[in-house]
């Protein structure tokens, strides 16, 4: 007699699911760009797939703010405005540096090494000036004190707001000096977090996130 499944037993993810993660990608990676319209044709041949996964995928990136639905129009990546962006950026502040408040009160030593490894190879891509592989780990990093700060909700509203920053945050690594300075913003917090100084922590989460949307503001009047 066949043992009956465990409920346990987590399903694989639906298609439109891994479809949406795809596309969420390659709208990180910029390689469908702010304002750009996607193609829902072209990507349904692409993927093998039929548009009715396509248009669910889309439907949830929509939830997320990242593409708009136009009516009659088709489906275009959601291009942030200069208001939009003032807005978000001080609302991600708040909501890191209150994770970094959390993280310096319960952080272990355990902890502490971890972040410091990350720090290092922060430190690496910056000698590189590899602003990608730099991004990578700065989000290795953010995640790492989410995971410590312990608090759940705060870390879902930190990741919603976070996909509509990563439309432009990368950018914002790739102005002259910005890699150098934002690892000694990262510096400040780690040593605020050794010295489990909550508040100091805090305060240097939330200048480093406005420090970033600083540095966007110049790259915008540069390009």
């Amino acid at each position: 007699m066949n043992a009956r499944p465990s409920s346990r037993i987590l399903a694989a993810p639906a298609l439109y699911e891994q479809v949406a993660e795809r596309l969420r990608n390659r709208i990180f990676a910029h390689e469908i760009p702010q304002g750009g319209w996607i193609d829902e044709q072209a990507l349904a041949v692409e993927y093998g797939i039929s548009r009715t996964p396509l248009r669910e995928a889309l439907k949830v990136l929509a939830a997320e703010g990242l593409v708009v639905l136009k009516p009659r129009r088709g489906c275009y990546v959601t291009e942030l405005s200069e208001q939009d962006i003032d807005e978000v950026f001080p609302v991600m502040a708040i909501l890191e540096g209150r994770v970094a408040e959390l993280a310096a009160r319960r952080a272990t030593t355990a902890d502490f090494s971890r972040l410091a490894a990350i720090h290092e190879e922060l430190g690496k891509h910056a000698a590189a000036n590899n602003a990608d592989r730099f991004f990578e780990a700065n989000q290795r990093f953010h995640n790492a004190l989410q995971e410590i700060a312990g608090n759940r909700y705060l870390a879902q509203l930190i990741d919603d707001a976070r996909k509509l920053i990563k439309l432009t945050r990368r950018d914002s690594l790739r102005l002259e000096g910005r890699l150098k300075q934002s690892l000694q913003e990262h510096c400040e917090i780690l040593e605020a977090l050794r010295a489990k100084d909550s508040g100091r922590a805090r305060q240097a989460m939330h200048d480093h996130l406005l420090s970033g949307r600083a540095a966007l503001a110049r790259l915008a009047k540069t390009g």
